[in-house]
């Protein structure tokens, strides 16, 4: 009885490793993106000094491969090179009157490397859905936070946060204060002073990608994908010296977690190697 057990699970394992082999499809490709980008800080959200801006960012090239393991199961890996970041209006008083005075822009580039469980349309039309979902880690290679306040204005305080540097007619009962215009740099990766920790952006987060989409054969080896896609870091972009710096009060910004999320369309072109499922298709007719 035991022989006849082993036997059945031995021949289900090789029926299964037979058909999975007969369906792996291993197809590479290119891909580009347009996102909207956005900075979630709470502190910043809740700051009347600033005031969030619709962001829009290019990623401009991406290389994916993947592996069909059935007709509607597969694995993917990409390499995406991403923009990140949002600009945020600052906003003073003018004569009594709230303006615009200049912008604090975040500006990321990053490394983003998903890898995604791709859930397939097991259709051989020609035009099938997709849905992709998994973790994504990303490298920052280039970032910087500016600060550039183009004319004198009057600010409110608000609670939580430290009076800035050259601040003047601070005023306790109103908690409103004078600043003159000014250009800094809150954080670069090219710091001048790699000895002051809180100058720094983290270098890796780990955050979320999903997809939604479809692909079209577009001919017997090649099909194109189009997706609306978004991803989400988990971990903030922030160095862990800055963060409690914030925390404990001893910056001009409120603290709160700050976190990325771009939210895009992403279109591909990509080469199935053994051929396109509607290529399989035709050919049987």
């Amino acid at each position: 009885m035991k022989t006849i057990i082993l036997a059945s699970w031995v021949s289900l394992g090789l029926l299964f490793f037979e058909s999975a082999k007969a369906q792996l499809r291993l197809h590479v490709g290119a891909t580009s993106a347009l996102n909207a980008s956005f900075v979630l800080d709470e502190g910043l959200s809740k700051d009347p000094r600033y005031n969030s801006t619709m962001t829009y960012k290019f990623a401009p090239v991406g290389l994916a491969v993947g592996l069909d393991l059935t007709p509607s199961f597969g694995l993917s890996l990409e390499s995406i090179y991403a923009r990140q970041g949002q600009v945020f209006e600052i906003i003073g008083q003018v004569n009594n009157v709230a303006t615009q005075v200049g912008e604090r822009n975040i500006s990321l580039n990053y490394l983003q490397l998903p890898f995604l469980l791709n859930f397939l349309g097991r259709s051989d039309a020609r035009t099938r859905a997709n849905f992709m979902v998994g973790p994504q880690f990303s490298f920052l290679t280039k970032g910087v936070e500016t600060y550039q306040q183009t004319q004198t204005a009057t600010f409110t305080l608000p609670e939580g946060a430290e009076l800035p540097d050259g601040a003047t007619n601070y005023n306790a009962q109103t908690r409103t204060y004078t600043l003159a215009a000014n250009t800094q740099t809150i954080a670069s990766t090219e710091n001048t002073n790699p000895n002051n920790p809180i100058e720094s952006f983290k270098q890796a987060q780990f955050g979320l990608a999903a997809a939604l989409g479809l692909n079209v054969d577009l001919g017997r080896f090649i099909y194109l994908s189009g997706q609306i896609r978004a991803n989400y870091s988990i971990t903030d972009m922030r160095n862990e010296a800055f963060v409690q710096q914030i925390r404990n009060g001893n910056t001009g910004d409120i603290f709160g977690r700050r976190a990325n999320l771009l939210v895009g369309v992403q279109l591909g072109v990509h080469v199935m190697f053994g051929g396109t499922r509607f290529n399989d298709q035709m050919r049987v007719k």
